[in-house]
C-alpha cells in the first residue's frame, strides 16, 4: 500500500510524532511519501493545493493521511484519492477558526482518527468513520538509564537539581509562567526550557532531570507525558488531556490545579524521595509498531 502523509513543513524538520508514525508503518511493509505544507493559516495552505494535485496525479497513492485538520482540508480539496485525518488537538481546542476549520474537514474526509477521544466529541462524530488512535511512543528510545551518566552526556551539573518543562516557554498554552511561579522559592533548581534538542537528547534530558513538569492550559494526550513515563521520570501534571488516566497509581505523579503553592509542594514530595516513577508500564500499550498496526487497519477499511 501506498501512502502520501500531508503535514505542515514550517519548521525545521516534520513533527516528530509524525515522522515517527510514518517511520514505523515503513517498517511494516508500507511505502510511504511526504507532502510538507509550507504557509500558515488558510490562505497559506490553499497555495500548497496545485502542487499537491501535481503530486497525486502523477503517483498512484492508495491513502492519503494528513495530520491536523487545516492539511486534511488541504487533501479533501483533491477528488482522487481517499483521505484520513489525523486530530491532535489544537486543531480543534486552540480557537473558533481551527475549530470551524476542522469541523468542515472531518465531513469531508473519508475518515477520521483522533489522538482523544474528547475531540470526536467536541466535533460531534460519532460514526463508523471514526477511530481513536493516540500518538505513539519510541520505547526502544525511551526506556530508564542512569541519572548521572544522562546528565554526564548533556553537560548538566550534578549538585543541581532540574526540573524540565514541558515545552518552550513562549508558548502561551503551556503557561510557563505558573510553573516558574512554583520554582520561585527554591534554591540550586534549575527549570529546563524543551526547546531546540534532538529526539535522542530528549530522552537522555527525560533520564537526568529530577521532574517534568505540565502546567498547560488545555492538553489533549501530550506525547512528552507518555516518554517521561516511558523513562520512568517524575511528573507533575495539571488536568489535562488523558494525563489524569495515564498517571493514575503511579509512583511520584502527581496530578495539580493551578495553585503554584501545591505544586511547590509536590516538587518537595518528589525531591524528598529522591526517587524514580515506576510509569513505563503504563505506557508499553503505545509502541509505535502497535500504534502503526492500528492506524494501517484505518487505512485498510478505507480502501477494501
Amino acid at each position: 500500500m501506498k501512502v502520501l502523509i500531508v503535514a505542515s513543513g514550517n519548521s525545521a524538520a516534520i513533527s516528530p510524532f509524525v515522522k515517527e508514525q510514518g517511520d514505523s508503518l515503513k517498517e511494516i511493509g508500507l511505502d510511504i511519501d511526504y507532502f510538507l505544507i509550507k504557509g500558515k493559516g488558510i490562505t497559506g495552505y490553499l497555495k500548497n493545493y496545485f502542487n499537491l494535485i501535481r503530486l497525486v496525479k502523477n503517483n498512484t497513492y492508495d491513502i492519503i493521511h494528513a495530520h491536523y485538520g487545516l492539511s486534511g482540508l488541504l487533501a479533501t480539496f483533491q477528488s482522487h484519492v481517499p483521505v484520513v485525518i489525523t486530530f491532535h488537538g489544537s486543531d480543534v481546542n486552540l480557537n473558533r477558526t481551527n475549530f470551524y476549520l476542522s469541523f468542515v474537514a472531518s465531513r469531508l474526509s473519508d475518515e477520521n482518527i483522533f489522538v482523544h477521544e474528547s475531540l470526536s466529541k467536541k466535533l460531534n462524530l460519532f460514526s463508523d468513520q471514526t477511530e481513536i488512535i493516540p500518538c505513539g511512543v519510541n520505547l526502544n528510545l525511551f526506556k530508564p538509564i542512569d541519572k548521572l551518566a544522562s546528565r554526564d552526556k548533556l553537560g548538566l551539573d550534578h549538585n543541581y537539581s532540574y526540573v524540565l518543562f514541558s515545552s518552550s516557554f513562549n508558548n502561551k498554552i503551556k503557561n510557563a509562567a505558573l510553573a516558574k511561579l512554583a520554582l520561585s522559592n527554591f534554591e540550586n533548581i534549575i527549570l529546563l526550557e524543551m526547546k531546540g534538542y534532538s529526539r535522542e537528547e530528549v530522552h537522555l534530558l527525560m533520564n537526568a532531570v529530577d521532574i517534568l513538569i505540565v502546567t498547560s492550559h488545555s492538553e489533549t494526550g501530550p506525547v512528552v507525558v507518555k516518554e517521561a513515563l516511558a523513562c520512568n521520570c517524575p511528573i507533575i501534571s495539571t488536568d489535562v488531556g488523558d494525563v489524569k488516566e495515564l498517571a493514575k497509581g503511579i509512583k511520584n505523579c502527581y496530578i495539580v490545579g493551578y495553585d503554584a503553592k501545591h505544586i511547590e509542594q509536590r516538587i518537595r514530595d518528589i525531591l524528598s524521595s529522591n526517587k524514580k516513577s515506576d510509569g513505563r508500564a503504563a505506557v508499553k500499550h503505545f509502541g509505535l509498531e502497535k500504534i502503526a498496526t492500528d492506524v494501517y487497519e484505518v487505512y485498510k477499511r478505507v480502501v477494501k
